[in-house]
């Protein structure tokens, strides 16, 4: 192997590991424009048209709908592109805009505060002294705006039940999916350079998709068809990493010799949820924090069961919550030290 193969290696995981360390660091400041805001605008505007041209017609709205999901994520990843030739041509310019790029797509920080702030108001064991009815109101407000939930009758174990599923399943969604993505783009450089699109293309790309599902992926009027497209690609693309998660979160506590068998039993217990992914990553971390997660929840008003993972771990207490965050960054950690060989050694395939 080459020293300059070695050497772009380590500077692609160099600029993965300044994307995490800036998402900690500050994670996403509420007066700072952010990629996923603009993303919602054309979002919008690609909606208006797709449904002004559609109207009510299932095919239409399906075509309209893969046009826009096309349209949105092959722009975001050509932006993306964008600038990682800046960074290429002027490091001085473009390095800083790729690394807040690569921030950009992940939300580690920002899970941890939302989760944090939802729980924040519930003091003690909810178990034995029930938070005050100012209190569940406060932190009913709080988790409105991170889960899909009804949260208007939820008590305090409820609150810290949905907390620690949306700290579960937003890991994988927020976190380990769009850095899975960001650290594919990086072997895409150091393979053939920037004749295909890197870690800032894909990282946006996988953003877009997901933002995509977030908006309009519901069963519900006319998105029951133009969302089909957005959705069922964000789901293609967190499939991988939300399964690679379930087998490298093990490693943080059993060993190897158990994390097959962890993941077996993620995906056992997962494939009874309505999303391909969302009950993997509950029912992985849900036996990594030895907790006990899932159960029915009100959308809309109606009641929907899901399937129970950790059934014979204690429910969700503040501890336990804390305990969920702290996996996830632990894992992250993991991930980024087991990229940097991974890394080296596509470098040294390349032929020279």
């Amino acid at each position: 192997m080459s020293s300059n193969g070695a050497g772009a290696a380590v500077l692609a995981w160099l600029s993965v590991a300044a994307a995490c360390a800036l998402d900690r660091w500050i994670g996403d400041p509420a007066d700072w424009l952010h990629p996923v805001q603009v993303m919602g605008w054309w979002i919008t505007g690609l909606r208006r048209c797709a449904e002004a041209w559609a109207g009510d017609r299932p095919w239409k709205l399906r075509l309209a709908g893969t046009g826009l999901t096309v349209l949105l994520v092959g722009g975001s990843a050509g932006a993306g592109w964008l600038v990682e030739a800046l960074a290429w041509q002027q490091p001085a310019l473009g390095l800083p805009l790729l690394w807040l790029g690569l921030a950009s797509c992940l939300a580690g920080a920002s899970l941890e505060q939302a989760v944090r702030a939802a729980v924040a108001p519930l003091h003690g064991d909810t178990a034995e002294a029930p938070p005050a009815p100012e209190a569940l109101k406060e932190a009913r407000g709080r988790l409105a705006w991170i889960v899909g939930r009804d949260v208007e009758q939820l008590d305090g174990a409820g609150i810290l039940r949905a907390a620690a599923e949306t700290a579960a399943e937003n890991s994988v969604d927020g976190l380990f999916a769009p850095l899975f993505w960001i650290l594919v783009g990086a072997g895409f450089w150091l393979a053939v350079g920037l004749a295909l699109p890197g870690p800032l293309a894909l990282g946006w790309a996988f953003k877009a998709s997901s933002t995509l599902d977030s908006m309009l992926g519901y069963r519900r009027g006319r998105l029951r068809w133009l969302g089909t497209a957005g959705a069922r690609l964000d789901d293609l693309l967190t499939w991988l990493p939300c399964r690679l998660v379930a087998l490298t979160l093990p490693l943080l506590q059993v060993g190897r010799r158990q994390a097959v068998a962890q993941l077996r039993l993620a995906l056992r217990e997962g494939r009874p949820d309505p999303s391909p992914n969302a009950g993997v990553s509950q029912a992985a971390f849900a036996a990594a924090a030895r907790l006990r997660l899932g159960g029915a929840n009100r959308y809309r008003g109606v009641l929907i069961d899901k399937p129970m993972f950790g059934a014979a771990w204690p429910a969700a207490d503040r501890a336990g919550v804390e305990r969920l965050l702290r996996l996830s960054r632990q894992l992250e950690l993991l991930w980024l030290l087991g990229a940097l060989p991974l890394l080296v050694l596509i470098a040294g395939l390349k032929p020279n």
